[in-house]
């Protein structure tokens, strides 16, 4: 199974193999749907909290006396009846996170980028790098190679400075590791743009 390379300006200069195993394995969408899951549920921070009768300040003297006034019972200034008092079964303070085995993370990424190569969502380049910081130069490189305007995830072995700079400003164009990357961003992009370099490093991280 074969891929085409371009370079820079679009043109293609070679073709290579891609891993069956990872680039054409059958897809398991209820694996990939566990995977976003669990991203989705560790970036909750959780810290949602609210006072209950003994936290909101004030209320310990017995606003008055049990009986003779022919009013209500009350003990505390801080009750939830009260204007002022407490939360009732308020939310608390707990996290969210969600383990997933190593192997269904793994196998819901094969199972992303097997999708996205059939879809011919998956370019591959024979190197990603900017010769400068400006906005324009990385405008006209993804002119060039046909990719303005689509949500672009852009994966690298190592972040460039040149290619940071140059498109921090550009919407809808991420950079990110391709050790680290997660189920959520592989769907999350119309193209998923990536040189030889990270082709080898998916065949390593994802054996």
């Amino acid at each position: 199974m074969k891929i085409d390379v371009q370079n820079s300006s679009g043109k293609v200069v070679e073709s290579i193999n891609l891993d069956v195993n990872i680039f054409n394995i059958e897809i398991k969408s209820s694996v990939v749907r566990q995977a976003v899951l669990s991203e989705l549920s560790n970036l909750r921070q959780g810290t949602h909290s609210s006072k209950n009768r003994s936290a909101v300040r004030g209320g310990g003297k017995k606003p008055w006396k049990q009986k003779g006034r022919g009013v209500a019972r009350a003990g505390t200034i801080r009750s939830p009846l009260w204007k002022g008092g407490g939360v009732v079964f308020g939310p608390e303070p707990h996290g969210y996170s969600k383990k997933l085995p190593k192997k269904m993370s793994k196998l819901a990424r094969k199972s992303v980028l097997t999708q996205k190569f059939q879809d011919k969502e998956l370019l591959v380049l024979d190197s990603i790098k900017m010769g400068s910081k400006k906005t324009s130069d990385f405008i006209s490189f993804m002119k060039s190679i046909d990719i303005f305007n689509k949500k672009t995830l852009i994966l690298v072995d190592s972040f460039e400075e040149n290619l940071i700079l140059s498109s921090r400003n550009i919407r809808n164009v991420f950079i990110d590791n391709v050790k680290s990357v997660s189920v959520y961003d592989l769907l999350d992009s119309e193209v998923i743009l990536i040189d030889k370099a990270g082709i080898n490093t998916f065949s390593k991280v994802l054996a």
